[in-house]
């Protein structure tokens, strides 16, 4: 694709991704340390801090403190993308927090409720969804000192700015559990090629600003344990939405990702346009455990609250007397959209879970599909609120 301001399309295309183009750009890119003055060292591509620099930085002068958060934005937008504290969190914590989880896992397990990712099926491996809100619930006093961290919170504050909004989920993967295929995340990485097709060229750039990925480790994670699977640089790569879903970057990502073992109390933060993928247990007896942090811009949000669940409503008999009278689908889509909520996040993914992709029904398509079947106002107003039970966290 050309430049943008010259350039008859914003858009990116699936047929313009080309594996030789990622691999030249990758090939051009290296990791200089001396570019990251508070690192300790770069190991396979990737920066690996101490949290004692960090626990400095964040109790020093606020120019000090300020100069490492910049050195770690520079590193998750123009570096690696990936960025390893070693003993970013006191092991004791950590451990008190495991045993939270393990009852978590084992409350669910009891009462016949598998959850299952995006990736793996229900039962596969064990998954806490929402685990930020039931750790508060279960344990205040080990949720305070687990969020305590300067580590998570200079982190966040460096990618997101102050305000951000921290949401977890566990993800454990037991013996001879399976990885998962090369992707990246949150939000256009939820999408499938075809929506993420239809954003313009800047939302991709901006999307992966919008969110920090990282995770505590739970353990120690040899490398036979599967810790997360990382292609360095890739998130640079402007059609990496639409190129990770195809075979020969697949293929590519197999073959030239890298693999860092992690101790229990370690961090890794990295920007969600980072190609990667947890990878396979191949122990005979590790349970690998790991806290994933999903750390939200507080910015993506509209102006003004909005009923809109009344508004839907409001307008259903209207939208029904249009399409009788002949007004084209395309045109009542965009009332819907007006109306409607268009995104599927945020929800419960223990009552919501994703189906036939990887994010549940928006309520636009509730509407939508009503619509569609000239559902009458009474049936549409009963799966609005099953919709709306359906996300709520208690």
């Amino acid at each position: 694709m050309t430049d943008i301001a010259g350039s008859a399309t914003p858009h990116l295309r699936t047929e313009d991704c080309h594996v030789a183009d990622l691999v030249g750009l990758l090939e051009r890119e290296r990791t200089d340390v001396g570019a990251y003055p508070h690192a300790e060292r770069v190991e396979q591509e990737v920066l690996v801090y101490a949290a004692s620099t960090v626990l400095d930085a964040d109790a020093g002068r606020r120019e000090e403190r300020l100069a490492l958060e910049a050195e770690l934005a520079h590193a998750w937008l123009h570096g690696p993308g990936i960025v390893v504290v070693e003993g970013a969190l006191d092991a004791e914590v950590v451990d008190g927090v495991t045993v939270r989880f393990e009852e978590l896992i084992a409350q669910q397990r009891a009462e016949g409720r598998a959850a299952g990712d995006h990736f793996a099926a229900p039962g596969a491996n064990d998954r806490v969804w929402g685990a930020l809100e039931k750790l508060a619930v279960a344990d205040p006093h080990a949720f305070v000192d687990y969020y305590s961290s300067p580590v998570i919170a200079l982190a966040a504050r460096a990618w997101l700015g102050p305000g951000y909004q921290v949401t977890s989920q566990v993800n454990v993967v037991g013996p001879g559990g399976a990885g998962q295929t090369v992707h990246r995340d949150y939000h256009l990485g939820f999408t499938s090629p075809e929506v993420a097709a239809e954003h313009p060229a800047h939302v991709h750039a901006l999307s992966p600003q919008l969110t920090l990925q990282g995770a505590v480790a739970h353990g120690d994670m040899p490398v036979e344990s599967g810790p997360t699977l990382y292609l360095p640089h890739s998130q640079k790569y402007p059609h990496g939405f639409l190129a990770y879903w195809l075979p020969d970057f697949q293929e590519y990502f197999a073959a030239h990702h890298v693999q860092l073992p992690l101790r229990l109390g370690d961090a890794v933060f990295f920007n969600p346009a980072v190609f990667h993928a947890a990878g396979s247990n191949s122990t005979r007896s590790t349970r690998r455990m790991a806290n994933l942090l999903q750390i939200s811009s507080a910015f993506g949000r509209a102006m003004e609250s909005t009923d809109r669940r009344r508004v839907v409503e409001a307008i259903y008999t209207a939208l029904l007397e249009a399409a009788a009278a002949g007004r084209p689908d395309r045109l009542l889509r965009h009332a819907v959209a007006a109306s409607a909520e268009g995104y599927a996040f945020p929800t419960n993914l223990d009552r919501d879970p994703p189906v036939d992709g990887m994010s549940p029904a928006t309520q636009a398509e509730v509407v939508r599909a009503a619509l569609a079947e000239r559902a009458a106002p009474a049936e549409l107003g009963r799966r609005l609120a099953e919709h709306e039970e359906r996300r709520r966290t208690s």
